[in-house]
């Protein structure tokens, strides 16, 4: 007669119809645990937050007689919380019901070990995935010609760009290589030593380097092998280099002129009428703290330019009208927010029917000498920190605007060497505003030089 081994519940409740715990059997793996507490207790006020899901097991119960499996968190009077599955059975009459509970801890950690192996694959493979496309950029940038060859039937498995051209013209690309004879893509007469040369890789695992000659002019090149395994597969690493030239060198030429401007420590930009950047060096990328010149190639230059009076209309209007710009000042407001004081010159060509300018940007924040008058303005400013707390707000606001008033209407005049037209120009003021401010602060001791 067969023997069954029928698997025993490790928690066994009977309860009234109320849900309140009235017998508890435990497997023994749990008889160490004293559940005499749960005498008396609902079975809701026991577990760890399924409430709810009891209410409906209990329901379902007195419904149809059985309810359907349920996970909870059964929580023991030791502290001891674990995940378990349970159902419940209706008893005959009014006998209450019967919750039959199972252990899920070894499935939850068995759950929890294929996550952590499943997210370790997931990671080996991306790592995998990056190794393997480091391998190929490093073979397909490399000057020399490489090639893994099969140690069985010397059978090409991959070939870079340069092994491609080398055996058989730039017309072949290099996947029409794969699986061919790798002897029969050289010479005749230098098979033979390459083949006693893998031979000798094979066995001993290095030998020398030897001269072949390969494409239609016979160019030399020295070749020489190494041993590796690619999936599971031993297969020759072959690498060629030219004698004489690295592969797909070119006669150097004369440093072109953007080659030039590159090199300037000035930042240099080409833009049109418009203000759209043509060309722009590296100094000039650096200045408006842009990653690489190919990056603020087809933006406008006016996004940078931040000074009022002094943006790019004004530039290019003053270009336009006189050929050229000098040592105008402006700043530029770096894509991080550093502000930089520059010097601009500047002047407009043709270039294909189209109007080009040429600027170059001086930074000059290093060496722009201090403004006494600045000073003076910052001494005024500070000493008005001594009044407060002892004056009123409303006044010490008015106070400074007039002390900065003050500043800025001299300013404007020393530019404009008396002129008081073109300094109400400068303020944006109109000339009755800029005499109303002269008088207020008995500025007006100098004659109007316009007469």
């Amino acid at each position: 007669m067969s023997e069954f081994n029928t698997p025993q519940p490790d928690v066994t409740l009977l309860l009234d119809m109320d849900g309140v715990i009235r017998e508890v059997t435990l497997a023994p793996a749990m008889s160490k645990e004293n559940i005499d507490a749960w005498i008396g207790r609902p079975w809701s006020e026991v577990v760890g937050g399924a409430g709810d899901k009891i209410q409906r097991m209990m329901q379902d119960t007195q419904r149809t007689g059985i309810s359907a499996f349920r996970q909870i968190i059964q929580k023991f009077p030791s502290g001891l919380e674990l995940p378990m599955e349970f159902t419940t059975v209706l008893l005959g009459g009014r006998a209450g019901m019967l919750a039959i509970g199972k252990n899920l801890q070894a499935v939850a950690e068995l759950q929890a070990r294929l996550i952590s192996a499943q997210q370790t694959i997931e990671r080996d493979y991306w790592k995998l995935r990056e190794i393997e496309t480091r391998y190929r950029l490093v073979i397909e940038a490399s000057n020399d010609a490489v090639l893994l060859v099969k140690v069985a039937d010397l059978r090409i498995v991959e070939a870079n760009r340069t092994a491609a051209t080398a055996l058989g013209g730039t017309a072949r690309r290099k996947e029409g290589l794969v699986g061919r004879d790798f002897l029969q893509e050289i010479a005749a007469k230098d098979r033979e030593p390459i083949e006693l040369m893998l031979r000798r890789v094979r066995d001993q695992g290095k030998t020398p380097a030897i001269v072949v000659h390969l494409g239609a002019e016979g160019a030399p090149w020295t070749l020489r092998g190494s041993l590796m395994t690619q999936e599971s597969t031993p297969v020759f690493l072959v690498q060629m280099t030219p004698i004489g030239k690295p592969a797909g060198a070119t006669v150097p030429q004369q440093e072109g002129l953007e080659g030039l401007l590159d090199r300037l420590p000035d930042a240099v930009a080409i833009v049109d009428d418009s203000g759209e950047i043509k060309f722009a060096n590296r100094a000039f990328s650096e200045l408006v703290e842009i990653g690489s010149t190919g990056a603020v190639t087809g933006k406008n230059l006016g996004r940078w330019l931040s000074r009022p009076g002094a943006d790019l209309a004004v530039l290019i209007s003053n270009i336009q009208r006189h050929g050229m710009v000098r040592l105008l000042s402006t700043t530029v407001l770096g894509e991080f927010g550093t502000e930089t004081e520059i010097e601009i010159s500047a002047s407009g060509y043709q270039h294909g029917g189209d109007t080009r300018i040429v600027l170059v940007m001086r930074n000059v924040a290093r060496r722009l000498s201090p403004n006494p008058q600045s000073d003076s303005l910052r001494t005024a400013l500070a000493s008005m920190n001594e009044t407060v707390g002892k004056t009123p707000l409303r006044k010490l606001v008015k106070s400074t605007v007039e002390v900065v008033e003050q500043h800025y209407v001299r300013a404007a005049l020393q530019l404009a060497e008396g002129n008081r037209t073109t300094a109400a120009e400068i303020l944006g003021l109109s000339r009755q505003s800029l005499y109303a401010k002269l008088d207020r602060y008995h500025l007006d001791e100098k004659p109007d030089s316009t007469g």
